[in-house]
């Protein structure tokens, strides 16, 4: 007698976010753009903290998680969307669509979970700025990032488990450019109720546990700025938090919309998906770069240092090349 949870697909055919064939060309021009883009600004802005030791400090060590992040998230897709659009047969391997969902809902999860973490780590720097590097020291800024990936990865190992033990047997084209949950359910022969309700749960607890940090977050960062007396000490503050608060809304309206919200047609998921692995980490690397002054003045720093120390060897170069001639 076979399983009920036996699966005699081997493989999916992503059908891709367009069918018409003249639209393969652009969209693929456009997409790699976009992903160069993410790829470029996210490792400038890594490297940048990574080398400037003036930027050795917590926050910037979440922004530097938040572009690795924001790099692999991106990467978990994007490779293969753009080598479809340049196949004629876009299928994908049954274990490789089971670590293509792992990893975007992992990496997916974990940024959401370091948003919260990044609005505690401004509520303590504007409410306790003394006591704000001791209590945000090296070890709990990586207790905190480590318990964001752990609590990621786990949510997505019980998702990726309960979604691969379904049967899939009426057909293998997946309505989308990736191997994600809700379309994966439209495909399955047999009762989706409980994963449906899995996934609506566990993405409202983790919206809901995070917003509730970020909230409370600011919530006494507010207060704490309003009773500053100074007009310029309250810009301040809130300039410090205004790229985060952007981040946060952008990610956080794409995500409720795409898994909070069942009912939401495949079309607008892949729409939404496109958004969130692609866009957005594109843009956080730009609200990041292009609002935080400390991050364009290090990048000045280490590349005019690198150019004088070119400089200064090709003309060491030089002198000892005329020395030996003259």
């Amino acid at each position: 007698m076979e399983s009920k949870n036996h699966t005699s697909v081997s493989e999916f055919v992503l059908l891709g976010i367009s069918s018409q064939s003249h639209l393969q060309i652009p969209l693929f021009v456009l997409f790699l753009l976009i992903y160069s883009r993410t790829l470029l600004w996210n490792i400038v802005i890594f490297l940048t903290i990574w080398f400037s030791t003036s930027l050795h400090t917590p926050m910037y060590f979440f922004i530097s998680s938040l572009s690795f992040l924001d790099i692999c998230l991106s990467s978990s897709a994007t490779p293969k969307m753009l080598a479809d659009f340049l196949a004629k047969r876009k299928a994908i391997s049954f274990l490789g669509c089971a670590f293509q969902v792992f990893f975007s809902c992992a990496l997916g999860s974990t940024v959401n979970f370091l948003f919260a973490v990044m609005a505690l780590d401004r509520y303590v720097a504007i409410s306790n700025p003394l006591l704000y590097l001791s209590v945000m020291n090296h070890r709990a800024c990586v207790l905190l990032v480590t318990s964001a990936y752990a609590a990621g990865f786990l949510h997505s190992l019980i998702e990726t488990c309960i979604t691969f033990r379904l049967s899939f047997c009426a057909s293998n084209a997946i309505q989308h450019f990736v191997c994600d949950i809700p379309p994966l359910l439209e495909l399955s022969c047999t009762d989706t109720t409980f994963n449906t309700l899995v996934l609506s749960i566990f993405g409202a607890i983790i919206l809901i546990f995070s917003l509730l940090v970020i909230f409370i977050s600011y919530g006494y960062i507010i207060a704490t700025v309003l009773r500053i007396n100074s007009t310029s000490g309250r810009k301040k503050a809130f300039s410090t938090c205004a790229s985060h608060l952007t981040a946060v809304t952008l990610a956080y309206a794409t995500v409720s919309y795409v898994y909070i919200w069942p009912s939401t047609s495949i079309d607008q998921k892949s729409v939404a998906t496109v958004f969130y692995t692609m866009v957005i980490p594109m843009l956080n690397a730009l609200i990041y770069s292009l609002r935080n002054k400390d991050i364009k003045a290090a990048l000045r720093n280490i590349v005019y240092r690198k150019l004088f120390a070119s400089v200064s060897s090709h003309c060491n170069q030089f002198n000892s090349l005329a020395r030996l001639c003259f």
